[in-house]
């Protein structure tokens, strides 16, 4: 029985590019075919033809001429996943969007991706909402979230001209995760980008406003998310101790608790300062082994 899944990676930037050294550093479960973009001259065509895997400019035309390749990550953009989505389901392919598209459902790893394993399209929403919902979550599973809001301050170097056309969907996206996902009832979301140099970490602010909930349990609960969350993303940390607030308003008492998130990359082939980056990466990789772990049981018991 074949112990690996076939997998391609569509987009040939940043980070379609950084997914193609962290799939290649720890070879399993996943066997990339693979990596397709639409610029000939492209740096990370050129690099992936030194790693020996097979390299294109064809795009999405060439992806879909091989019908072995079961698994796709999409790291094009939000505007070009809405055209490829259809096309990647009607050639029976499972599509990881690491795009802002969301045409599948919402997915972060820890939280909630064995509901969505067996979906055609699943979404990784943003570089902020993977940080920072696995931790609106974890205060949501112990207390009820009437509030939810994150500032996410990435380094503008680590910010291409994918991410500078997004900005938009990025807080759209963002926001509707901390809600779907995050358990809040209102979310709102905010990027920075910060020219200083030399490049600073991925920072990221969550405010979150909260009833019912008990300090020991939030803080236990936080602590056991960052854990997990270091299992795909070893650079996921807090940069203190959660910081616990009562305020009296005209409405009642509201509590809220203010986690200071920093995400240093891995450098594989990003800078540590794109952290940002790195953690849609590493979540795409992992939601990647897990869908094709299913596919090889699925195909197991057929």
């Amino acid at each position: 029985m074949n112990r690996t899944v076939k997998v391609a990676i569509l987009g040939s930037g940043n980070i379609g590019t950084d997914l193609m050294y962290k799939i290649l550093k720890k070879r399993g479960i996943l066997e990339l075919s693979m990596i397709a973009g639409i610029d000939p001259q492209s740096e990370g065509l050129a690099r992936a033809r030194a790693e020996g895997v097979y390299a294109t400019a064809g795009g999405i035309d060439a992806i879909l001429e091989d019908p072995e390749i079961k698994i796709v990550f999409d790291a094009t953009s939000a505007k070009a996943h809405l055209k490829h989505a259809k096309r990647l389901k009607e050639a029976g392919k499972a599509a990881i969007d690491l795009t802002p598209a969301a045409v599948g459902p919402y997915v972060v790893p820890p939280v909630n991706l064995m509901e969505h394993v067996d979906k055609d399209n699943v979404n990784l929403i943003t570089c902020g909402g993977q940080a920072t919902i696995p931790l609106v979550y974890a205060v949501s599973r112990v207390a009820n979230v009437k509030y939810a809001e994150m500032v996410s301050t990435v380094s503008s170097s680590s910010a291409g001209p994918g991410t500078r056309q997004n900005i938009d969907e990025f807080t759209f996206t963002t926001s509707r995760g901390l809600e779907v996902i995050g358990g809040a009832e209102k979310g709102k979301a905010i990027i920075i980008l910060n020219p200083a140099k030399p490049p600073i970490l991925m920072r990221n602010t969550v405010y979150i406003a909260y009833e019912d909930g008990d300090d020991h349990q939030i803080r236990h609960s936080i602590g056991q998310m960052i854990r997990d969350v270091q299992q795909y993303v070893p650079g996921y940390r807090l940069k203190g101790e959660p910081i616990f607030d009562r305020r009296e308003t005209p409405k009642g008492r509201l509590d809220v608790v203010i986690l200071l998130l920093e995400v240093e990359g891995a450098g594989d082939f990003l800078p540590v300062s794109a952290g940002n980056l790195d953690i849609m990466t590493a979540s795409a990789k992992q939601v990647g082994e897990v869908i094709a772990k299913r596919l090889i049981e699925m195909t197991s018991t057929a």
